[in-house]
């Protein structure tokens, strides 16, 4: 499964020529990431609560095309591997013609906040995220 996700580049998110910052590109996967989990009714509020939280652990982004301001862009998601303790997604910028902007491989781990160390997904993840796959 992928999961789009529509942005706009604003002005905040470039630099003075009206160039997206390189950082910004992560910020965009990462709102895309929260907003698939909230399509599927995953509440990260509710899981803080019972002490798990996601967190990035590896990314392997390549800037293909530079984004400016104004324009209208995809996020793509997809879930390549799900483990114990991880998932890996792939993650693209595109145009509606499919133009690559970056596209990145987001390793991110579930943790028990409170001791900072991995912890297996819930099986209620484990099945919401096999069942969208």
């Amino acid at each position: 499964m992928t999961f789009d996700w529509p942005i706009s580049i604003y002005y905040e998110d470039t630099d003075a020529g009206g160039v997206v910052y390189h950082s910004n590109y992560l910020n965009f996967f990462e709102r895309a990431r929260t907003e698939w989990l909230k399509s599927l009714s995953i509440n990260q509020t509710a899981l803080l609560k019972q002490d798990i939280a996601f967190v990035v652990k590896h990314a392997d982004i390549d800037f293909r095309m530079a984004a400016r301001f104004e324009q209208s862009l995809i996020v793509t998601s997809s879930l390549l591997s799900l483990k114990k303790a991880s998932l890996i997604f792939k993650q693209q910028l595109i145009d509606d013609n499919g133009t690559l902007y970056c596209e990145a491989t987001i390793t991110v781990a579930c943790i028990s906040l409170s001791k900072m160390r991995p912890r297996a997904l819930p099986s209620t993840l484990v099945q919401e995220f096999t069942r969208a796959s």
